[in-house]
Order: C-alpha cells, then sequence, then structure tokens
C-alpha cells in the first residue's frame, strides 16, 4: 500500500503533462475516500491540536455570545430582548415593551424623525414640532424626558454601579430590617444615591412610615437638616417593633401634623437659614396625586422632587407621573383594549410570571377608558377615585411637560434572575443596572448576601428636576 501511495504522489507531481492511461486525474477518481482521510492525516497530523484548539474556543466563544443575547446582557436596554428571555413573543405593533416609551437603537437626530413621522400620524400639525423632548437616555439606561433645554442626569451606569458597591454595606446596618409595606431595597438605593450626588442644603419627606426613609436620608447626607411629615410619628412605631427617629430632623408629625400643601415653607426655609429653594431636595412617599404634589412644590420653588411609588397604569392608589407620562403621541404610549391584540395576548401571558402584571380585563375600564387606573385619577390612598377623562389626561401630560427639566426613572438594581423578583414585570421597566447573567457582578456588589424579599418593592421611583420658574 505504501508504494501505491507513493505512486499516487508522484503522479500529482507530473499531472497535466501528457494525455495517457495514467492521467492522474482519473487515478484519483479511483481512490476510496477512506484512502484521501488516510492521505490527509498523514500529512497534516501536525496541526491537528491547533485545529481542536481553534474548534473549543469557537465553541466557547458561541456559547457567550448566545447566553448573553438570552438573559438580555447587553449595552441597549431592548425590551424586547427580556420578553424574549421569558419566553413572550416580540410584539409587532408599536406600543415597544407594553406600552413604555422605548427608544432604544437609535441616535438623537434619527429619534426626532422617527417621532415626528409617528406623531404626525395620530396628532394635529400643529404641535407635531412641540414633543421633540422624549428621547432614551443610552448612559444610564432609563427613560426621562429631555426638556427644551436639553438637560439630563449628570450621573452615568458606572456612577450606578460605583454607589451599589458602597451601599450595600450601608444597607446591611440598616435598623429596620423587615420594612414590609416600606421601601425595599431598590428605592433605598436611588433616594441614597440621588441624595448624595445632590447634596442638599435640606431634605424633606412627606410619608415617614417607621422612618427607614429617614435613615436612608441621614446616611446619605449626615450633617444636614431633615424636615419630615406624618400623619403618625414614627415613635409610636417603637412599641411594636424596630424605628428610626432622627436627632437632627423636624418632625411635623402626630398631633403637629401638617400637610405638604399647606405647610409655609418660607418659614420652614428661614428657620433653616436656606435662601435658595433649589438646594431642597423633597421625598415624596405619602401616596397622594402626584400631579398635586408637583404643583404645590412649584408654589414653594422646589426644583428636586424624589416620588417613591410612581405607579404604572393600571396599577397603584394614586395618580402617577408613569401614568400621566403614558400617552398615544409619544411612541409606545397609549393603549388598546381590543381583546384579540397583541398586546392583550402579550399581556395575558406576562401575568403568569408577574404578581403585578395587569391584562387588558384589568386594565380597561368602562368605555375602553385606559389611562390613569381603568379611566379613574386616584388619591389618598385610593380613598379619593375620580374619574378623569382622557382630554383632561391628556392636557396634565403637556403641564407636566412645559415645567420639567428632567424625569429620569430609577432602573431595578439587577434582573429578576439575579434577584428572584416575582412582582413587577420587567418588560416594563428599563434595563437593570445589573443585568440579567452577570451573576459575578451581583455577587461581587455584595448583592447575594440580601435576602430576596428586599428585592420585590420596586414600582418606578423618578427623580424629577423641575424648570427654574420666571419670576
Amino acid at each position: 500500500m505504501l508504494e501505491r501511495v507513493h505512486s499516487v504522489r508522484r503522479g500529482a507531481q507530473f499531472s497535466g503533462e501528457g494525455d495517457d492511461g495514467n492521467d492522474e486525474s482519473k487515478t484519483r477518481k479511483n481512490i476510496s475516500m477512506a484512502m484521501r482521510a488516510s492521505n490527509y492525516l498523514t500529512r497534516t497530523t501536525y496541526l491537528w491540536p491547533f485545529i481542536v484548539l481553534f474548534l473549543l474556543l469557537l465553541f466557547h466563544f458561541s456559547l457567550i455570545i448566545h447566553s448573553r443575547n438570552f438573559v438580555c446582557v447587553s449595552s441597549s436596554s431592548d425590551p424586547l430582548s427580556r420578553m424574549r428571555f421569558f419566553a413572550v413573543q416580540d410584539p409587532d405593533s408599536d406600543f415597544g415593551s407594553l406600552g413604555v416609551p422605548w427608544y432604544v437603537q437609535h441616535s438623537e437626530r434619527k429619534i426626532g424623525s422617527t417621532l415626528k413621522n409617528y406623531v404626525a400620524d395620530v396628532t394635529p400639525t400643529d404641535f407635531v414640532n412641540t414633543h421633540w423632548n422624549l428621547i432614551y437616555n443610552p448612559c444610564s439606561s432609563c427613560y426621562f424626558w429631555l426638556s427644551k433645554h436639553g438637560k439630563t442626569v449628570e450621573w452615568t451606569s458606572k456612577d450606578l454601579l460605583k454607589g451599589l458597591e458602597e451601599f450595600v454595606p450601608i444597607y446591611e446596618t440598616r435598623p429596620i430590617k423587615n420594612n414590609m409595606y416600606g421601601m425595599g431595597f431598590d428605592h433605598s438605593f436611588g433616594l441614597w444615591f440621588i441624595a448624595r450626588w445632590l447634596k442638599p442644603d435640606l431634605m424633606i419627606e412627606s410619608g415617614v412610615f417607621k422612618g427607614h426613609s429617614t435613615w436612608v436620608l441621614r446616611q446619605a447626607m449626615p450633617d444636614k437638616p431633615i424636615v419630615s411629615l406624618s400623619p403618625r410619628h414614627p415613635e409610636k412605631y417603637l412599641n411594636k417593633g424596630p424605628a428610626y427617629v432622627d436627632g437632627n430632623c423636624t418632625y411635623f408629625a402626630g398631633k403637629d401634623f401638617v400637610d405638604f400643601g399647606s405647610l409655609n415653607w418660607r418659614s420652614v426655609m428661614k428657620k433653616h437659614r436656606i435662601t435658595d429653594p433649589s438646594r431642597i431636595l423633597v421625598f415624596f412617599d405619602d401616596h397622594q396625586n402626584e400631579l398635586k404634589r408637583l404643583k404645590q412644590a412649584l408654589k414653594a420653588g422646589f426644583r428636586h422632587l424624589v416620588f417613591e411609588d410612581n405607579y404604572d397604569t393600571g396599577t397603584g392608589d394614586h395618580y402617577s407621573f408613569r401614568q400621566i407620562c403614558d400617552q398615544f403621541y409619544i411612541r409606545g404610549g397609549g393603549h388598546s383594549c381590543f381583546k384579540d391584540s397583541d398586546e392583550a395576548r402579550i399581556r395575558s401571558t406576562r401575568k403568569k410570571f408577574w404578581e403585578k402584571a395587569v391584562d387588558i380585563e384589568e386594565l380597561c375600564g368602562p368605555s375602553e377608558a385606559w389611562w390613569g387606573v381603568r379611566g379613574y385619577m386616584r388619591d389618598v390612598f385610593n380613598h379619593s377615585n375620580k374619574p378623569i377623562t382622557y382630554t383632561q389626561h391628556f392636557k396634565n401630560s403637556r403641564f407636566v411637560e412645559s415645567v420639567l427639566d428632567v424625569y429620569w426613572e430609577l432602573p431595578p438594581v439587577a434582573g429578576p434572575s439575579l434577584t428572584h423578583q416575582t412582582r413587577y414585570d420587567p418588560a416594563r421597566a428599563s434595563t437593570p443596572i445589573v443585568e440579567d447573567g452577570r451573576f459575578r457582578l451581583f455577587q461581587r456588589l455584595g448583592l447575594t448576601r440580601l435576602d430576596t424579599s428586599v428585592f420585590n418593592g420596586y414600582t418606578q421611583m423618578v427623580y424629577l428636576q423641575v424648570s427654574a420658574q420666571i419670576s
């Protein structure tokens, strides 16, 4: 056989020189597949370790790419990727991630062009050119309004990650370990981070409960005064368990309670020697109509506001900014009450996974009213439930748009596969700070040390920067 192999090789060297019975091309046709394989392996034996190594690396790289797509580990905030992760088909309509306005794969210029075409299709021409302020923020992976002034939040995703690393050990020292019905980890971090970044001279909170938010503000600004408003003083909870009462806090609570809208803020500012209201941070966790609170804050001259429970459309016990911003003229905004629509199908599927997901039956009230909560504007822990027309709902959005410089929703701290939360629908939220699949980062930040129950309280906490008012 060896001689036959050598003769074949010699034939190959002289192929093409004559057209006789020993034509090499005819000879190769008669060689068996096994012989060809034997020849090839003999010639390339020294290459096989490299070939195997290359194939292994290629396979490993392919797994990484596909797993990153599967768990939505990417620099973009693609709500559809998160929907694919949870076995929900992509919607073919324009309501985005079930109605949350989102712009992911466009530059600012293209966003403006896309939005202009969309608005032109569904709204009168006379205000087509007035809605360029709603775009997506690729830096912080969150939704927000860019006002006519073109302002954004100053912090980035890297700042949020750095803040998380610092806040986790602080949170572990909290006096109220079980803050049921109060803020969980996500919003505690958001409030701490915003206060720490803005460094206000005075912090105001409306709604105190057991005092956890007071404690969070104190960790952010150890030496700055706090003003707390609450119908019940947090010290009343000390008889039943842990609570927090701050020594450098002025309480308008219990028998001394005054509602935020009724307090003489000029007098309070004078007492604390504050002359510039823009140096004040106001935190609302009082379950009141947020539009009402915004107007009261405007009257007092406050410019930095944080709302803890920014409930999604169809949920919650008060009218929220998330509900107000849910409009047809915004790409991704508005909803269909048609029971056979893509949205209805997707909502029905997602409700099987997430406790707070809302299906079409829950979303839509009489006459297909979906805005607010089934066409109602809730207030005072849902003790007030006032019907509202879509025209009024639209006007509320236009008003809010006119007075804000920045609207920024806090992202979830981490994806649901990491936190094991089962309440809020991730398709209704922006990209988490720590995305699904990044367990090592989740672990390095110390988040694995926390009980999973602390991640179940996310309700789209929002930071608002009010435009400077012309006096």
